[in-house]
């Protein structure tokens, strides 16, 4: 890839970008959360969403009304398209929330709670 001609190389490992010119990843350990009762690895410093993402789920749950699917889409906490549920408790925004060893999270469903 070419960066203000600067030809920029980096590695990718499934989606998770691995190594890069600029920035660092100070990942840590991986740990292990649960999403619809499967085990998924993640990284403590990942959201939900980009564990989610990493692991190649990419609908996180449907409309209200049409039930249509919905996936990540501001990525910064502001839409509703993320509203998942996190150890029990309903519309938590998985595009912001940090993954912890352990939770379950599981799609919303077509309302809000």
């Amino acid at each position: 890839m070419w960066y203000s001609g600067v030809q920029i190389e980096w590695q990718v490992s499934s989606v998770r970008i691995e190594e890069h010119p600029v920035l660092d990843f100070e990942r840590g350990e991986k740990i292990s959360f649960f999403y619809k009762g499967q085990e998924v690895e993640a990284y403590p410093t990942e959201t939900i969403a980009a564990a989610l993402h990493a692991a190649g789920v990419r609908k996180l749950g449907v409309s209200p009304e049409l039930h249509r699917p919905r996936g990540l889409f501001c990525a910064i906490g502001n839409c509703s398209s993320c509203f998942m549920i996190v150890d029990n408790k309903p519309n938590m925004r998985v595009c912001v929330l940090k993954v912890k060893p352990g939770m379950h999270v599981k799609e919303q469903g077509g309302g809000w709670s």
